[in-house]
């Protein structure tokens, strides 16, 4: 919100002057407010900065002010012309915001009102005639008080001047570029999307959006719509640049969450947050159908008034519906549940009375969760307290509102290998080969050494294999001549079995070594402590335990892992 704005000129004989104010007394203090609040600056202090140096000319200038709490943004402009006492008029027009605030949109304002009045003293010496000529107009001060009022109600403001000008401005708000969408994201809406598909002519976004529920993964978005995933990802960020959704992990239960500050607010219950968290967590009870004349059969026969359970598909169906609800409602406060229709039929469905997890428990469940105890563990533990969690809590929902309200984090898994480490502060990687050019020289001699040795390994093999059927047709012609010499090349036979069983023996070794080899190659760029277990399942398509079971080939001992 602009606190004041104001046009200073710089006077000859009086030197920089604060012309007009608005409110007054925002930047000095007149005879007419000695009993308004101080100034908003001290300007005495700033005064070298509204009119500073020729250099500063023509260039958005940003001023705080000496307690920290005001920011003075300028855009000093010099007109050089004959007419003007020492051939040059210099002005400012200046807002004042508070220095937390983003400067960024009040740049454009503050360049459009320099600019604006400058244009118009070149016509007709506007500004240097005000208070001179007596032709009507409306004095600067009014006009700079309808533009805060009307940029701070309504961020915009259209206010004519004369016949040939009109000051035309609007507050644009401004949003930081939109931080990475990886594939082991998971996006959450905040609004409601459906609202984007209809209104949307992006067949991306209206591919993808439909998807968009807080359970898939980038990865699963882009699969499931059909769309690449990197043009996924780039509609995600479009998404997330206008703030309609947000991004959380993966949920796991192998996966492990601990404690904010933010927890405190939860056990005090601070704005209703446990009532919140509980009719987004809970799970809705069984729906009764009390079988009504006509239409449905009951398991008591036809037409009977014998009440009986949904069956499991409607019941799923309500449940979906449960969900659906739940997540508006959480995301949407003053969507009421009556106003959520659910499905009829010819029967008559009623809810039967189901209380909600209390207060106590919600507290309970929330504060156990720690660092290293995985979601499984922590079921296990309240249920061996006798409290049914999955009967009575959607333990994903309720990692998703912690984590969303600030109760909770996600403790991620790091893989680090001591071996790949020196390696890369010797500046070499994973199998000796060196960085730079020399390390592509280098591993492209390794590259045809290999090769090398291949083609000589199958060249000897061949021999081999030719040697062999050599062999045995000799023995065939000696077990026709001599019955003695069968014997004997009976037992060479023997021999090269037990040969062939060690070669064999040997090249099972080889290929478990070379396999070693591949996925020692494979996951040496995820051991260096930067990538997390939730990047490595998306990417290689693994799961937990696949990775710890690769993550062997590096030896034991060897990578440790990190939790934070």
């Amino acid at each position: 919100m602009i606190q004041g704005i104001f046009y200073a000129r710089f006077l000859p004989q009086e030197g920089t002057k604060v012309v007009a104010q608005s409110p007054p007394g925002c930047i000095v203090a007149t005879e007419f407010t000695p009993h308004l609040k101080p100034p908003l600056v001290d300007f005495d202090i700033v005064q070298e900065y509204i009119i500073p140096r020729k250099a500063f000319f023509n260039r958005f200038v940003t001023v705080n002010s000496p307690d920290g709490k005001h920011s003075i943004l300028g855009f000093p402009v010099s007109i050089p012309h004959e007419r003007y006492h020492r051939n040059e008029f210099i002005f400012n027009f200046g807002l004042v915001i508070e220095s937390d605030v983003d400067h960024t949109p009040y740049e454009r304002l503050v360049r459009r009102l320099a600019i604006t009045f400058a244009e118009m003293e070149r016509q007709n010496g506007y500004l240097s005639s005000e208070g001179q000529v007596d032709d009507g107009r409306r004095p600067i001060g009014s006009l700079l008080e309808i533009v805060k009022e009307d940029l701070n109600n309504y961020g915009e403001c259209m206010i004519p001047i004369d016949e040939a000008n009109t000051i035309n401005m609007k507050l644009f708000p401004y949003h930081a570029p939109p931080p990475a969408v990886h594939g082991w994201h998971v996006p959450v809406p905040k609004t409601k999307l459906a609202e984007i598909v209809d209104s949307t002519w992006d067949l991306t976004l209206q591919r993808i959006i439909p998807h968009v529920d807080g359970v898939n993964d980038v990865r699963r978005i882009a699969w499931l719509a059909d769309v690449s995933l990197p043009l996924t990802q780039c509609a995600l960020q479009h998404l997330l640049y206008y703030d309609t959704i947000l991004l959380l992990d993966m949920f796991f239960f192998g996966s492990c969450y601990a404690l904010r500050p933010g927890i405190h607010d939860f056990v005090s219950n601070r704005s209703n947050i446990v009532d919140e968290c509980a009719a987004y967590v809970g799970i809705s009870p069984p729906i009764i159908i009390s079988g009504g004349g006509g239409g449905g059969s009951s398991s008591g026969g036809g037409g009977g008034g014998a009440d009986t359970m949904m069956t499991d598909s409607t019941a799923s169906l309500n449940m979906s519906i449960h969900r659906t609800f739940s997540s508006t409602q959480f995301l949407d406060p003053t969507i009421d549940a009556t106003s959520i229709s659910r499905p009829t039929t010819s029967s008559t469905i009623s809810a039967a009375p189901y209380p909600r997890v209390s207060h106590y428990q919600l507290i309970k469940l929330m504060t156990t969760f720690c660092v290293g105890r995985s979601v499984m563990e922590w079921v296990r533990l309240h249920q061996e307290a006798g409290f049914e969690v999955l009967r009575h809590v959607d333990v994903r929902r309720l990692v998703q509102f912690g984590v969303v309200k600030g109760l909770l984090y996600r403790v991620h898994k790091y893989a680090v290998s001591k071996s790949y480490l020196s390696l890369l502060a010797t500046g070499r990687r994973a199998g000796g080969v060196e960085s730079g050019e020399n390390g592509k020289k280098v591993h492209n001699n390794h590259k045809g050494k290999e090769k090398t040795k291949e083609k000589n390994l199958e060249d000897d093999g061949l021999e081999m294999k030719i040697s062999r059927k050599r062999m045995s047709r000799l023995r065939i012609q000696d077990a026709d001549d001599n019955e003695e010499e069968e014997a004997e090349e009976d037992g060479a036979d023997g021999n090269s079995d037990n040969d062939e069983d060690q070669n064999g023996e040997e090249q099972e070794e080889e290929e478990k070594k070379e396999d070693e080899a591949k996925t020692r190659r494979k996951m040496q760029r995820y051991v260096n402590g930067q990538h997390a277990f939730d990047q490595i399942i998306t990417e290689q398509n693994l799961t937990d335990t696949e990775i710890l079971k690769k993550l062997k080939c590096f030896g034991a001992g060897d990578v440790a892992i990190l939790y934070r």
